[in-house]
C-alpha cells in the first residue's frame, strides 16, 4: 500500500511555498522549525506532521548529509507535537486549582488513551475510541469500577476543557462491577495492640487518625494553626469533595502534639538559619500574604525529614512527610500485632466511626465528624452494632444451650 494512502492526505501547510531544494543547514532548520509552529498553531496530529515531513524531504531531493540534519529537526518536532496537549492540559487543570494527584492521575490516563491508539491525536478520535480503551480496561486489564471511572473522568475533562469537543454519550462499554463491601473495622483491643507497636512521629499520626476521624491524607496535610488545644478540636481544611470541618482532639494526646510542634518550631529555625523555612501555601496565598510562608503557624505538623524541590514551581521547601512513611509503619504494627485482618490506616477512622456509634453516638454527629454528605454513607458503620449482622442472635446458640438434651447436635468429629 502506498505511504499516502496509509497516512492520508499531507496537511495543508506542507505544500509548494515550502517546496525548494535547500543546502543551506540553517535553511533546512528554519524550513522544519516554520513546519513545528504551523503544526502547533493547528494541533495537528504527530502523525500528520511526521507525514508532511516526509513530503517535504521526498520533494526537496536532499543528499544523505541535508537529510540526516533533517531528521534530527524534524525528531524535535514530533517530541513537541507529543507534548503540546498534555501541556494544555496541565494548564487546564491548573486553572481549576484541581490538586497535584489529580493532575498526575489525569495526565497519565490522557498518555495510557494516546499509546492505547498507537499514537493518534486525541483530537482525532470520539466517543468511540473512548469507549473501546474503557471496555480493554475492564475485560483485558481488570481494573475496578473506580480505576475505569477515573478513567473515563479524565478522558472526559480532556476532551471537554482541553480539545473543546464535549464527548457525546459514550456507550458499549464494558463497566467494571463495583463490589459492595463492607469497611473492615478494628476492636478496641486490636486499636490499642497496633499502637503498642508503634511509636514517635508514626503513634502520634495513627493515634489521630483513630482519636479524630481523619483520613491519610488529612494528617499528613495538617499545619500547626489548625489545631486548637482550648476548644480540644481540629480544623480539617480543604478536606475530600474541597470541605472543611471540624472534629474531635482526644485530650490524651494533646501533650504529645504540644511536644510535636515544640520539634517542628526548632527545625523551622533551623530551616531559616539556612535561608530556606518557606512552605507551600494553596490559592496564591503565598502573593497576598507575603511573609506567611515563613510564619510557624503554617508550618506542617509533620514535616519531611529532608527540604525538596516543589513538583511545580521548584523551589526548595520542607513539605509534609510522605504518607507512604505512616503507611508503611501501620502496616507493620498490623502484622507485629498479630492481626489477621486486611487493614491500613484507612480502618482506624472506620473504627472511630463503629465505635462512636456504639458508645451511643448520634447518627448525624457522626456523619458532621466524618465529613460525609450524605448520611446514607455513614449508615454503613452500623453493620457491627449490637450483636452480629442487624443484631441478629443465631439459631444455634439456642439449639447447642442444652447438649444433654440434643445429644446429636455436636458433629461426630469432635465427640
Amino acid at each position: 500500500m502506498p505511504r499516502s494512502a496509509r497516512f492520508g492526505a499531507a496537511p495543508s501547510f506542507a505544500n509548494a511555498e515550502f517546496f525548494g531544494v535547500a543546502r543551506d543547514e540553517a535553511e533546512i532548520v528554519c524550513i522544519v522549525l516554520d513546519i513545528r509552529e504551523k503544526a502547533e498553531s493547528s494541533l495537528s496530529s504527530v502523525r500528520a506532521v511526521r507525514h508532511a515531513a516526509y513530503v517535504m524531504a521526498s520533494e526537496m531531493r536532499l543528499t544523505a548529509g541535508e537529510r540526516r540534519t533533517y531528521d534530527r529537526a524534524h525528531v524535535g518536532t514530533a517530541s513537541v507535537m507529543a507534548s503540546q496537549l498534555i501541556t494544555k492540559l496541565r494548564e487546564a487543570i491548573r486553572v481549576r486549582h484541581y490538586s497535584l494527584r489529580t493532575e498526575q492521575a489525569y495526565v497519565a490516563w490522557a498518555k495510557r488513551f494516546i499509546r492505547f491508539h498507537g499514537m493518534q491525536h486525541p483530537g482525532e478520535l470520539g466517543a468511540r475510541a473512548v469507549s473501546e480503551f474503557l471496555s480493554w480496561l475492564a475485560i483485558e486489564r481488570n481494573v475496578s469500577a473506580s480505576t475505569q471511572n477515573q478513567a473515563l473522568n479524565a478522558l472526559v475533562f480532556l476532551y471537554t476543557e482541553v480539545l473543546g469537543r464535549p464527548l457525546a454519550f459514550v456507550s458499549d462499554v464494558a463497566r467494571a462491577k463495583r463490589p459492595a463491601r463492607l469497611p473492615s473495622v478494628f476492636t478496641e483491643d486490636e486499636v490499642a495492640r497496633v499502637l503498642a507497636q508503634m511509636d514517635g512521629q508514626c503513634w502520634l499520626m495513627a493515634a489521630l487518625l483513630y482519636g479524630s476521624g481523619l483520613r491519610l491524607m488529612e494528617c499528613v496535610r495538617l499545619r500547626i494553626k489548625d489545631i486548637d488545644f482550648d476548644h480540644r478540636c481540629l480544623l480539617v481544611r480543604d478536606g475530600k469533595g474541597a470541605k472543611d470541618r471540624v472534629v474531635t482532639l482526644a485530650d490524651a494526646i494533646v501533650p504529645h502534639l504540644k511536644d510535636q510542634i515544640g520539634r517542628v518550631a526548632r527545625l523551622h529555625e533551623r530551616d531559616l538559619s539556612a535561608g530556606y523555612g518557606s512552605v507551600w501555601l494553596p490559592d496564591a496565598l503565598a502573593r497576598k500574604f507575603a511573609n506567611a510562608p515563613r510564619q510557624l503557624m503554617w508550618q506542617f505538623v509533620f514535616p519531611a525529614r529532608g527540604r525538596s524541590a516543589d513538583p511545580r514551581s521548584g523551589e526548595i521547601r520542607r513539605h509534609h512527610l510522605d504518607e507512604s512513611t505512616l503507611q508503611k509503619a501501620v502496616k507493620l504494627a498490623i502484622e507485629r500485632a498479630g492481626i489477621p485482618k486486611k487493614a491500613s490506616c484507612h480502618t482506624f477512622r472506620h473504627s472511630f466511626a463503629t465505635h462512636l456509634l456504639q458508645n451511643g453516638a448520634d447518627i448525624r454527629t457522626v456523619q458532621e465528624q466524618l465529613g460525609h454528605r450524605d448520611v446514607r454513607t455513614t449508615q454503613i458503620y452500623t453493620h457491627l452494632l449490637g450483636r452480629g449482622a442487624n443484631a441478629v442472635t443465631s439459631p444455634l446458640n439456642r439449639l447447642l444451650a442444652n447438649p444433654g438434651q440434643r445429644p446429636e447436635s455436636t458433629p461426630p468429629a469432635m465427640k
